[in-house]
């Protein structure tokens, strides 16, 4: 029995039906020659989604991504030094002297694992450094992916099979799929980039492009796209990288007034976060509704749960694992 027999098999009520009806209706909307753009928040890259994600770009399953500063950084850090990551399983039972030994190991703790300094994102901080200095003295502009794209492109560095075969950022500079990074100042990499600016080592500010530029971007893929077929939107986690996306409908269809331009047909969100006053992360799909983001037929799932356990069996599933 493969994973997805299983799950027709056993997921049968609450959040595990929740999760085979948005599998199935995921597979659907691709057979139907329907694209999907997965929007990233939360530690997924350091939780390992590439393992499955990955595949799902390889085999044209997920179209384009948007995702946090920091799940574009992490992919890239366990690209480079996933051996030198250390694994913390009781993780509940750490004192702050341990936390504090941690720091001076030079180990950043994320939950259950901890990100290397030196190896990780001292690194990554050195390779791109060189490179957006050099793009800024060519008078180039790039966006923040664009610069993992080339370091991994460019055949300088040398990365170990297995680390490629299981980043989903190295899977999407090989398929040059679209990437949108809102709010990439707000991660390790955003903080060095201002840290070069205020130092004088990058002159223009703006080499690394913005994140209006980005929304500009992501406005003009989803008009050429929903023009030859359905638009699926999957989100994993809450924050910034689910509710910049998601908005280009509105700024096509409210702020443009182009009406003809189709809804999101296939919506889903996969999180742990309660609906509660206010929160994003935890409103329920029916509330895009009057944002004019999904429409009344959309196909729309909730799944109330931890997403580094929903995304690699909804994964498996539309891949038919």
């Amino acid at each position: 029995m493969n994973v997805s027999e299983f799950m027709t098999e056993h997921f049968r009520h609450f959040n595990a039906r929740e999760l085979l009806l948005s599998a199935a209706s995921y597979r659907s909307h691709i057979r139907s020659a329907g694209q999907v753009l997965l929007a990233m928040g939360g530690a997924l890259s350091t939780a390992e989604i590439g393992r499955s994600l990955a595949q799902m770009i390889r085999q044209r399953k997920v179209h384009a991504i948007s995702c946090t500063g920091a799940n574009l950084e992490e992919d890239f850090y366990r690209l480079i030094a996933s051996q030198h990551f250390v694994d913390v399983p009781h993780y509940r039972e750490l004192t702050p002297s341990h936390e504090v030994e941690f720091y001076h190991r030079g180990l950043n703790r994320i939950t259950d694992t901890c990100v290397p300094e030196k190896q990780a994102i001292g690194r990554t901080g050195d390779l791109a450094a060189q490179m957006w200095r050099a793009i800024d003295s060519a008078g180039e502009r790039v966006f923040p992916h664009q610069v993992f794209f080339r370091l991994i492109q460019d055949g300088t560095l040398i990365f170990p099979p297995e680390n490629l075969r299981n980043s989903w950022l190295a899977a999407a500079a090989e398929f040059d799929i679209p990437l949108f990074v809102p709010g990439w100042e707000d991660s390790s990499l955003g903080n060095l980039y201002a840290a070069d600016v205020l130092r004088g080592h990058v002159r223009n500010p703006t080499t690394i492009r913005t994140g209006i530029e980005y929304m500009v971007t992501l406005v003009d893929w989803y008009r050429r796209q929903s023009a030859t077929g359905p638009m699926g939107f999957l989100q994993l986690g809450g924050g910034i990288s689910g509710d910049f996306s998601v908005c280009a409908v509105p700024v096509l269809r409210e702020e443009l007034g182009s009406r003809g331009v189709p809804l999101w047909s296939y919506f889903c969100q996969v999180g742990d976060s309660t609906t509660s006053y206010g929160s994003y992360s935890g409103a329920p799909p029916t509330e895009k509704i009057t944002w004019g983001k999904i429409g009344a037929h959309s196909a729309r799932f909730m799944i109330e749960s931890d997403a580094t356990i929903v995304a690699p069996l909804l994964f498996a599933y539309v891949l038919e694992w």
